[in-house]
């Protein structure tokens, strides 16, 4: 049995809705168990009301919040996070930051990741998502973009997010978000993530 770690940042419910259907896609992968945390939040209550974002975040309260010691647990990961200026959260930013022990080990070598995002603005999806695939080359892990594997990407009857670099969604506008088209998007990334993971399992580098 191989174990994915989808893991994700959300104030406003968008990034955590498609981490479900990340989930709900590796599931449906024989031989795959999947855990779904968020990573703890590090911003002050005060800038999460100005945010907006208190509310939300009831809305998944109940996920449990990962650690990094946990991390070689799993054979692959799915993270999400929201845009900030065209690259991950602060939050995630800072979970990752205490990863250092783990590339300095070559821990997480070969061990396949995908990325998801969300964005109020309209802007940044792309540049969120290949940004951060810095942070996983430097574990030497095996980057997973969603590619051509949907049609749902190349949709164009309406404005959804999603691109061959990964499932995202847009945090507003109609019908509401994240649309069924980005969130689909998510669910074949979950499932393209899984199939990879179930064959790379048997792979570990050593250093």
């Amino acid at each position: 049995m191989s174990k994915i770690l989808v893991l994700f940042h959300s104030w406003t419910t968008h990034v955590y809705k498609l981490a479900e259907s990340v989930a709900e896609g590796a599931t449906a992968v024989d031989g795959i168990e999947v855990v779904l945390k968020q990573v703890p939040e590090i911003v002050p209550e005060s800038v999460l009301e100005r945010g907006k974002a208190v509310e939300g975040r009831k809305t998944f309260a109940h996920i449990p919040e990962a650690s990094v010691e946990e991390l070689p647990d799993y054979d692959g990961f799915a993270f999400g996070t929201p845009t900030r200026f065209g690259n991950m959260s602060t939050t995630m930013r800072s979970f990752l930051d205490q990863t250092g022990l783990y590339y300095a080990q070559g821990t997480l070598i070969g061990r396949p990741a995908t990325v998801f995002c969300s964005t109020g603005t309209g802007g940044g999806l792309e540049t969120t998502i290949t940004s951060f695939w810095n942070t996983l080359a430097h574990h030497g892990m095996t980057i997973v973009p969603l590619g051509p594997r949907t049609s749902a990407t190349k949709d164009m009857t309406g404005a959804n997010g999603g691109s061959p670099y990964g499932a995202s969604a847009y945090a507003a506008g109609s019908p509401p978000r994240p649309s069924e088209i980005e969130l689909e998007a998510a669910r074949v990334q979950g499932r393209g993530l899984a199939e990879i993971v179930g064959v790379m399992k048997s792979y570990r580098w050593q250093i």
